[in-house]
């Protein structure tokens, strides 16, 4: 597998993805909508922090992208759902990497990453 880009940023992958998912909260908002599809209030609870004006861009630019799906339902108060769409749901495999990566590499309650050698047996 080849990770080099080419010097034409915009014909490597990795940076059009990275561009794609890489915003402060972009990858939070998939993570929650890989679980099953969310309201409004439901991601901004979830995302602590994040301003509402940030969530509503966020959500706006996945929805041009064609990331996730807005569904409007026609009641009052009115509901809408945002979900992944098929391009969507092919980053949840991204996702669970760096949910392992992070538990592995980044785990606050160890002192230095563990090492997996030859056999998976842990090395320092």
């Amino acid at each position: 597998m080849s990770t080099r880009c080419s010097d034409k940023e915009a014909e490597c992958a990795i940076a059009r993805t990275a561009s794609l998912i890489c915003g402060r909260w972009t990858m939070l908002i998939l993570r929650d909508l890989a679980a099953s599809p969310q309201r409004f209030c439901t991601l901004e609870r979830s995302l602590e922090g994040i301003s509402p004006n940030t969530l509503v861009e966020r959500l706006r630019t996945l929805e041009e992208e064609e990331i996730i799906t807005r569904h409007a339902y026609a009641e009052i108060p009115p509901r809408v759902e945002y979900a992944l769409t098929e391009k969507g749901a092919a980053l949840v495999p991204v996702l669970e990497m760096m949910r392992e990566y992070g538990e592995r590499w980044l785990n606050p309650s160890q002192e230095e990453p563990v090492a997996v050698g030859q056999g998976g047996v842990a090395v320092k």
